[in-house]
């Protein structure tokens, strides 16, 4: 064999070498599956790379090579079960208040504050009296949603005869109901409302936007005993996202409140 050919052979076989280290290093961090659950702003089902999820995940694995966080799709109903039996690690952006509490995992606070908000079509001499009382009027909900002013219980059948409620699933079904006129009230989150107006400011003349919230909710993270990452690395993955103003830039504009520190830990 040449001289050159000796050196081209070598190069050749020093380059997959290292493409089969790399591919090696990179099967073997250790993947942290998250659920991903249609919950505009947050996730987007059909549109997976949208989202303040996908945003959070890309933050986390930017910053450090040990784990590789990746997002799984489930939905409302399946999650927990999906996190007790080892298909996801993780459950982000979750509240005691949504049935979780004899869930077999570590809860971590992220420092995010969300709501729920009244929202009604403006019309002239419609003021901040109209959201109360709620009974009688036809409110716009998302089925599966736990909602303050029902004390947080999501069974259908209880929501349409108590209050009057139209359940859909999607928060656009809720915004066109309460501008068509076919329900008086519509409950909306507020990230999502807020991301919405951005891209049409138009909203902010034709909804009359209630000041008392259903409910202020602070998000947490379940995570499973048997995961990768322990509770302190994870949280200490957070922490430094916060000090660097990553999560005040990913969720801010979305009108989700930053704490600067987390209390509960």
């Amino acid at each position: 064999m040449g001289k050159a050919m000796s050196r081209t052979f070598l190069s050749a076989l020093g380059c997959l070498v290292c493409l089969g280290w790399n591919q090696s290093s990179l099967a073997a961090v250790p993947e942290i599956k998250v659920a991903s659950v249609h919950f505009p702003p947050y996730v987007f089902e059909d549109e997976p790379g949208r989202g303040l999820l996908p945003q959070l995940l890309e933050g986390l694995n930017r910053q450090q090579r040990d784990y590789r966080f990746v997002a799984r799709s489930t939905s409302l109903a399946r999650r927990f079960g999906d996190l007790r039996d080892g298909q996801i690690d993780l459950a982000v952006f979750e509240n005691p208040d949504w049935g979780w509490q004899g869930i077999a995992a570590a809860r971590l606070e992220m420092g995010l504050e969300d709501a729920e908000l009244f929202v009604a079509q403006a019309k002239p001499g419609r003021d901040q009296r109209f959201f109360q009382p709620l009974k009688g009027k036809r409110l716009a909900l998302f089925k599966g949603y736990h909602y303050g002013f029902s004390g947080f219980a999501n069974d259908p059948s209880l929501l349409r005869q108590h209050y009057n409620a139209e359940l859909t699933y999607s928060h656009d079904s809720i915004l066109g109901l309460v501008l068509r006129g076919r329900a008086d009230i519509g409950l909306l989150t507020r990230s999502w409302l807020k991301e919405r107006q951005l891209r049409e400011p138009i909203l902010q003349e034709q909804l009359l936007v209630g000041e008392q919230v259903d409910q202020t909710y602070r998000h947490y993270m379940l995570l499973r005993p048997q995961a990768s990452i322990t509770p302190d690395q994870l949280q200490a993955l957070l922490e430094q996202m916060r000090h660097r103003g990553e999560l005040q830039r990913i969720f801010e504009p979305y009108g989700v409140r930053v704490k600067p520190y987390v209390a509960d830990r």
